[in-house]
């Protein structure tokens, strides 16, 4: 037991550092735009990939689905979409407040919401156990990573654009928005994961294999968050009169094979989640999700680090960055210690 809780650990660290590097080719494409770039990503990571992979790996796909009852595939379906606008709302973050701050905040508030409401729905028993209030502490941590963030955020804006102290918290405001918003409804992918256990089960006994079970969750859940992203873009590439990008001869190589890797490596950090999360036991969609978060944010933050996002901001503001960081993986930790049984 131990050695598949360390085997399905080392497959969600796996998942965390697909993920934290995902965005890191949106900051070296050149001709396109935000949506333009979002869209063969859509694509690519919430279509193409995972109905492949499904397909390849769980025998007698279609039967499943055709045999589950309908509050599974609601609960798949709606989750998918909230988790969907979520993503839809975290590309948009990240790029206002950037790698470190936006995956910071995301994550800080998705980790929190990931575990807390599962476990208030599933297992309302514990909310007042030593593992509920380890949740409610880890929420209250959020909290503070957040102010800590926001200042920071305020201070990078004013040292590095040189914009006003009111338009500087306008544009930090927006962006805090955004991020708050796509944290509480990326926390939904994992529902959908925890909701779907009756697809895993019906996976597996049709003969799925234990690691690929969850790609029947995956499939579903993904398919209708590009309803959300995918219908965005477009909004956008209507109203910017954008489609030509795809076409126009400045339009590098490089945008396309760095959307295309953006997909990859985000469907990548799923699948990897989810293999992990299946061999960490029946908590393991509360346990695994703050181990993967937390890494997330280590591996964005670095990328934040390496691609310059501090270079002109000053020590102090780069300190309340690192110590929002901090006490959102302090927050994270305290969260994890709810998945522990109580002794």
């Amino acid at each position: 037991m131990k050695e598949q809780i360390s085997v399905g650990l080392a497959l969600v660290l796996v998942g965390s550092l697909l993920n934290g590097s995902f965005a890191v080719p949106m900051k070296r494409a050149s001709a396109w735009r935000w949506e333009n770039i979002w869209l063969v990503y859509s694509v690519v990571g919430m279509i193409l990939l995972p109905w492949m992979v499904a397909l390849g790996s769980i025998p007698h796909l279609m039967a499943i689905y055709h045999g589950a009852s309908w509050h599974a595939l609601l609960m798949v379906l709606i989750f998918g979409f909230a988790a969907g606008t979520g993503s839809m709302l975290f590309g948009l973050g990240i790029a206002r407040l950037g790698l470190a701050l936006g995956f910071a905040l995301i994550l800080g508030i998705c980790a929190s919401l990931g575990s807390l409401l599962p476990m208030a729905l599933l297992h309302p028993e514990r909310l007042l156990s030593r593992q509920g209030y380890a949740l409610f502490g880890g929420t209250l941590l959020v909290i503070l990573g957040i102010v800590f963030c926001s200042i920071a955020g305020q201070r990078r804006e004013r040292e590095t654009t040189g914009h006003t102290q009111a338009k500087g918290r306008s544009r930090l405001a927006v962006g805090l928005t955004i991020c708050i918003a796509s944290g509480i409804l990326s926390a939904m992918l994992n529902f959908a994961f925890v909701f779907g256990k009756e697809l895993q089960s019906s996976a597996l006994s049709h003969g799925a294999s234990p690691s690929a079970s969850a790609n029947t969750i995956w499939a579903l859940a993904l398919t209708m968050g590009f309803m959300a992203n995918g219908g965005y873009c477009v909004y956008l590439l209507r109203k910017n009169r954008s489609w030509g990008a795809y076409f126009n001869a400045q339009a590098s190589y490089k945008d396309w094979l760095g959307s295309i890797l953006m997909g990859l490596l985000w469907f990548g950090s799923v699948v990897f989640y989810g293999m992990g999360a299946v061999r960490m036991g029946t908590l393991g969609g509360i346990l695994g999700w703050p181990i993967y978060m937390a890494m997330i944010i280590v591996i964005a933050n670095l990328w934040g680090v390496i691609t310059g996002e501090w270079a002109k901001a000053s020590r102090g503001s780069f300190a309340y960055a690192c110590s929002g960081i901090s006490v959102l993986l302090l927050a994270i930790y305290v969260i994890s210690l709810a998945a522990k049984p109580a002794s």
